[in-house]
């Protein structure tokens, strides 16, 4: 497999002198699997840069999956420019929103609705195909195998594991480790400690010795307090989550938009010293737009 960064910023696209060398763009990751079909984790803005390499191949099909619709994960898709051009497929997997009672087809469409754009979807040249996915559901897509798990952010938020030649990649998406939302005095608190471990337990198994781990790293451990429940990590509790996991290597990602990127290589160095290397650690890296990893 290879994997190529094209978007590394949360929240907002940050482009500018501060953001050059990790870039700006928000999330959007490529796949290529051993017989080079595509798959694309997330459509935030980095998608645009993406579409640009791909029209010595078109007619094409694209697989993206969505991890959840936060504004920085879908708002590159109408700007993805394969779907303007005949003969293009493009397969789109999402979760079911329980909260506003919509399928993956129903949330996106409201973004090529008029108010937001001035291209509808009934307008496209290419063939767009939806797919709303439960939790533990698997998508072939050629040589690899995508599965999903239910991670922990405001929105339903699936990180996916794609297996592939005997290598593999989990992609977070947003994720925020699991607290105890009941104070100890209270009479479910015991209850909800015992649903935390099973769910974190859960995950880690479910990621367990990829080869690449790709995690939401918003936050430093300062930051945090003020920002939990927003529904992101910090570089301490990812490092923590990945020597449990048995990763071979992790990437940070998701970079805070008000970091430049001299402070986002301070608070990564600060993280590795409070975080020492043992014997079996992963190796830790952070994401780069345009970073390219083989497996």
């Amino acid at each position: 497999m290879k994997i190529k960064f094209w978007g590394v910023r949360g929240s907002i696209p940050c482009p500018g002198a501060s953001t050059m060398k990790y870039g700006g763009n928000t999330t959007c990751i490529e796949v290529r699997t051993d017989d080079n079909e595509l798959i694309v984790l997330d459509a935030g803005s980095g998608i645009f840069q993406l579409a640009q390499t791909l029209f010595p191949e078109m007619p094409m099909t694209t697989n993206l999956f969505i991890t959840h619709t936060h504004w920085d994960h879908i708002q590159g898709l109408p700007f993805f420019i394969p779907n303007f051009i005949a003969n293009n497929t493009l397969n789109i997997h999402g979760a079911y929103d329980p909260i506003g009672q919509q399928d993956i087809q129903e949330i996106l469409s409201v973004q090529m609705s008029y108010c937001y754009f001035p291209v509808r979807e009934s307008e496209l040249k290419a063939k767009l195909i939806y797919t709303t996915l439960q939790e533990r559901d698997s998508v072939q897509i050629g040589s690899a195998t995508v599965s999903n798990i239910l991670m922990n952010h405001p929105a339903l938020n699936f990180g996916y594991r794609i297996d592939c030649g005997g290598r593999s990649i989990f992609f977070t998406g947003d994720h925020e480790p699991l607290y105890n939302i009941y104070s100890p005095e209270d009479e479910d608190y015991e209850e909800y400690e015992q649903f935390m471990a099973e769910k974190n337990q859960a995950i880690t198994d479910f990621m367990r010795g990829v080869d690449v781990l790709i995690a939401d790293t918003s936050y430093t451990l300062k930051e945090y307090p003020a920002k939990k429940g927003w529904g992101h990590s910090t570089f301490d509790a990812n490092i923590k989550m990945a020597r449990a996991a048995q990763v071979k290597k992790i990437y940070f990602t998701h970079h805070e938009p008000t970091r430049s990127d001299a402070e986002l290589e301070q608070v990564f160095q600060e993280a590795l010293e409070r975080n020492p290397r043992k014997s079996g650690d992963p190796d830790t890296f952070l994401a780069q737009e345009g970073a390219v990893i083989e497996l």
